[in-house]
């Protein structure tokens, strides 16, 4: 993937985080160039490889990637080969590391629920990610196969639970009278919208009010093929996109898959990954 300018200006705060005001038990080493192996110890689908090397080459090293991003890697492969200053190298270990066994460790997981879902369905990960690691844990997924959906609150709307109680409270309404005049102050305001409803009339609601996607929200499966079915016979689904989301896994998600749903967001991807075992050896 390519590195911005954004990108390098958060791997320079990644890396100073780390060393703080100086790497003091690296520099009890001698002056002198070394060449380091980072290893993966599990199956994995690559990610972050390219910011990594990034990592390396802002301490003046040299790097050689063996497993770009999106490349499938077994346990034991070398991801990347480094060059340069033993001193530079030990002091971009443990940064290079987390980031490239977290951003691997979701691309891993995306990668193994996307490829249960049939085609024209797809994966989104949520806005539940590491504070700070938004960009990098949206990539993974993208690298992974997944769909980034919305990175932050500025890009469209998506009316949600709060969103609906909060207005439902301050006019006196329904919660899906609320719901209805949200979506319908948004229709004409550009970008997406999104609405995020928790029944069958909800959908309904959303539909007829202009939503063009719906979120069902911690529906079953047959709740999902309920709520469609719905949507149909009131001729509202054409041009409606339906987003099943909550309690997806990977235990589920062939279920969900063969729904109906249009596409199927998870937040477990990034907010509950397991980073894939790597280490480097010199």
């Amino acid at each position: 993937m390519r590195v911005t300018q954004d990108t390098r200006r958060h791997l320079r705060r990644f890396l100073a985080e780390d060393v703080g005001r100086g790497d003091v038990t690296g520099a009890l080493l001698p002056r002198g160039l070394i060449t380091a192996s980072i290893i993966t110890r599990q199956n994995t689908t690559v990610a972050g490889a390219a910011h990594v090397r990034e990592i390396f080459r802002l301490k003046g090293c040299r790097c050689r990637t063996l497993k770009p991003d999106g490349f499938r890697a077994s346990a034991g492969d070398v991801i990347i080969k480094v060059r340069g200053e033993a001193r530079a190298i030990l002091a971009c270990e443990r940064t290079a590391l987390n980031l490239l066994s977290r951003m691997s460790g979701i691309a891993t997981q995306t990668a193994e629920l996307a490829g249960r879902l049939p085609a024209g369905v797809e994966i989104y990960a949520t806005r539940k990610t590491a504070p700070g690691l938004r960009m990098f844990d949206k990539e993974a997924v993208e690298i992974g196969g997944g769909r980034r959906h919305r990175m932050k609150l500025d890009e469209s709307i998506m009316i949600k639970d709060n969103h609906v109680a909060a207005t439902s409270l301050m006019k006196g309404l329904s919660s899906e009278a609320a719901l209805e005049h949200l979506i319908r102050k948004a229709v004409d305001r550009r970008g997406g919208l999104e609405a995020e409803v928790d029944s069958v009339e909800g959908a309904i609601v959303a539909a007829r009010a202009g939503a063009r996607t719906i979120m069902l929200d911690n529906f079953t499966p047959r709740q999902v093929r309920a709520a469609i079915r719905r949507l149909e016979s009131e001729g509202l689904r054409d041009g409606v996109r339906i987003e099943a989301s909550g309690g997806i896994t990977g235990r589920n998600i062939s279920a969900y898959a063969n729904s109906g749903a249009d596409m199927i967001s998870a937040g477990s991807i990034t907010h509950s990954v397991s980073g894939i075992d790597m280490s480097m050896e010199i």
